[in-house]
């Protein structure tokens, strides 16, 4: 094989994007490039030279060996701990964020998908995820005039890894059906299976259903579900792939109950049975706190897209749309694709111990006559896949803390401690992090905003209005004290909101016109296009990471995990996992844990504490230093930060619990 051929194939494998070497060797073959391509090393390989490849060969031979063990490895944690885990974990999501260079994402819940999947191929445990395949991904958000604009570049799948494979299978639509098939990505030991409706023969209608994450109307979104969760399963079906668990990612994957339903009707005694055979192969996991989240269905759409599934089996009208009624035999309810999860599998869980609190009082009507603390939502809180979060420079300084014998090393998952590290090269670091940050934004500003040594926080997520994007503005004289006083604060924005979303594109808006204020312009930075690359950016680079939504309605909020993995510390509610992490030693929390009836006054109570925490304790913690310049009460912070949230809050741990609590047992 030519070296391109190699450097083909070795990129045919998602393991190379949570490996240092293996990324570093794409990066260095042309780095301005690189960049350009938004690191895409099919795009970038194809574009040069074999003399500009051959410098490598000796870096790739090594990654190529490294890559070969990993796959060829019987010891790992499953082996060990798991070694009746044989037949594969089926997991369905609508979103799989694994890399910028794949754009099949929208936000926070690929990415979990996407960690998921990682440490699912590290722990070596058999994994199969199925999602769809979007021609034209999310969308690109361009910033003008003040306000976002959306664009819907097609994605370039000559440039990705995806194969498609030689499956073909039949998806219901009313009394008819249409085709679909299948693309696989190799993820680790893992298998991605990506179904694609956008093949000849098919009508426009289920064309476009392979052209946009969450686009469309009400009708688009029922057929994109039954495309994933139906679909799917005939996929797995067809590919010969039979899972001894079916995991559903949130409740758009819901409607694979009722193809397996389908399923073991055949031979089954009883409708009853048949679906109690069914549920005993379900697991599912809820991500929203907020009732308006979850997908619901009206009569006549449901009715419409899957009356002939359901006469074919010979089931009276009604009975789909009661499996996702919370009562019953009332026509004027909704499907709830959410209740229709929960009535579909042995067990349910929250993202968060809070998350599954508030679950369990959401669903409670489902389960009358079961008291409120054993209604059947545990919980699992989620985690990240460090090696994708964790800048290499980290890592590197991580390996040099923790030398031992395996097992006893940091990536071997032993407690995590940086005791041996002096204040001086954390705050080295912690400080060259900062600087790489500002050079990005002031090279997407194309201005000279910003500076490398002052105190820099980050917000960035999705910009629904919960999330509170502009509560640091409540009072904006205040908060220009604290960006231009004598120990100044400068400010990092991103974030997109969903088309459809008024109020969110209008708290994007309202975060824009700040910027253009004197007091904040050039102190206060809004970046374009938030995704994985830019998202990695910043929680590598800010000091603090700001986390303000009304709580509890942050199931989880897994970008403040990723923020201790490089040296930062969170600033957050206590919501979602913060209130499992916050010790009062390795970050800040903003209010309280009371119940606000009137949500302005849960506004005006946590913005006031926000501005307390700054002027207080965070502005002088990061400024006052010694005699060499180092802020040894904020560094202290910074390894509380680290050896707390690394293990905790990593998605080994996670899927190991999923694994032993929910896979096995099912």
């Amino acid at each position: 094989m030519t070296i391109r051929d190699r450097l083909r194939a070795l990129a045919g494998n998602l393991w190379w994007c949570w490996d240092p070497e293996a990324t570093a060797l794409f990066a260095g073959l042309h780095p301005e490039r690189w960049e350009e391509v938004h690191h895409n090393p099919l795009a970038l390989v194809e574009e040069l030279q074999d003399a500009a490849l051959a410098p490598c060969e000796p870096l790739l031979a090594a990654v190529e060996a490294r890559l070969e063990a990993y796959l060829a490895s019987t010891d790992t944690w499953a082996t060990r701990n798991a070694p009746g885990l044989v037949a594969p974990v089926a997991y369905f999501s609508m979103e799989f964020a694994l890399h910028e260079s794949l754009p099949i994402y929208s936000g926070g819940l690929g990415v979990l998908a996407g960690d998921h999947m990682k440490s699912a191929s590290d722990l070596g445990i058999p994994f199969v995820g199925i999602g769809l395949l979007y021609r034209e991904g999310y969308f690109k958000q361009v910033i003008a005039h003040g306000r976002q604009v959306v664009a819907y570049p097609p994605v370039p799948l000559e440039h990705t890894p995806l194969r498609k494979l030689d499956v073909v299978v039949d998806v219901p639509h009313g009394h008819h059906t249409y085709k679909a098939t299948v693309w696989e990505l190799r993820v680790g030991r893992a298998r991605l299976l990506l179904l694609d409706s956008d093949i000849e023969g098919n009508p426009a209608e289920h064309r476009e259903l392979s052209q946009q994450l969450y686009g469309g109307d009400e009708s688009t979104r029922i057929a994109q579900e039954v495309l994933l969760g139906i679909g799917g399963v005939r996929a797995l079906r067809a590919l010969g792939i039979q899972p001894g668990v079916f995991h559903m990612n949130e409740g758009h994957c819901a409607f694979l109950v009722l193809e397996r339903w389908r399923e073991e009707r055949v031979g089954s005694r009883n409708d009853d049975e048949a679906f109690a055979k069914a549920k005993a192969s379900c697991v599912f996991t809820t991500h929203t706190p907020v009732a308006a989240g979850h997908d619901r269905f009206r009569w006549e759409l449901v009715q419409d897209t899957l009356r002939g599934m359901r006469e074919d089996m010979a089931l009276p009208p009604g009975s789909f749309m009661d499996l996702g009624r919370v009562r019953t035999g009332d026509i004027n309810e909704t499907l709830c694709m959410t209740v229709l999860a929960l009535r579909g599998s042995r067990s349910a869980n929250g993202v968060s111990a809070l998350h599954g609190v508030v679950s369990r009082e959401m669903w409670k009507d489902l389960f009358p006559r079961v008291p409120l603390a054993e209604v059947p939502i545990g919980h699992v809180t989620n985690g990240v896949h460090a090696p994708s979060w964790m800048h290499p420079r980290v890592q590197a300084l991580l390996d040099r803390a923790t030398k031992g014998t395996p097992g006893e090393r940091w990536r071997d998952g032993a407690p995590l401690s940086v005791a041996n590290v002096s204040d001086e090269e954390l705050w080295s670091l912690r400080s060259e992090l900062r600087a790489d940050i500002v050079r990005y934004a002031r090279a997407t500003a194309g201005r000279d905003w910003l500076d490398p040594d002052r105190l820099t926080i980050g917000f960035a997520r999705r910009f629904a209005p919960y999330k509170r994007g502009n509560l640091l503005f409540t009072d904006p004289d205040r908060l220009a004290r604290l960006v231009c006083g004598e120990r100044p604060l400068q400010l990092l924005f991103a974030g997109k909101a969903h088309p459809r979303d008024a109020a969110g594109q209008g708290l994007i808006r309202d975060v824009l016109r700040w910027t253009r204020d004197e007091r904040f312009r050039g102190r206060v930075v809004f970046l374009p296009d938030y995704d994985m690359a830019l998202g990695r950016r910043l929680v590598q680079g800010v000091d603090v990471w700001l986390n303000n939504p009304r709580r509890p309605r942050e199931a989880s909020g897994t970008s403040g995990m990723k923020v201790p993995l490089n040296l930062g510390i969170n600033l957050s509610i206590l919501d979602g996992w913060w209130p499992e992490a916050y010790d009062g030693t390795n970050g800040w929390a903003i209010g309280d844990e009371a119940d606000y009836a009137i949500p302005e006054e849960q506004d005006a109570a946590d913005a006031e504490s926000l501005y307390q925490l700054l002027e207080q304790q965070v502005v002088p913690e990061f400024y006052d230093r010694d005699a060499g310049g180092v802020p040894r009460a904020w560094v202290r912070r910074m390894r509380r930060s680290l050896e707390t949230c690394y293990r905790a809050f990593h998605t080994d741990r996670m899927v190991a619990e999923y694994a032993a609590r929910y896979y096995l047992t099912a």
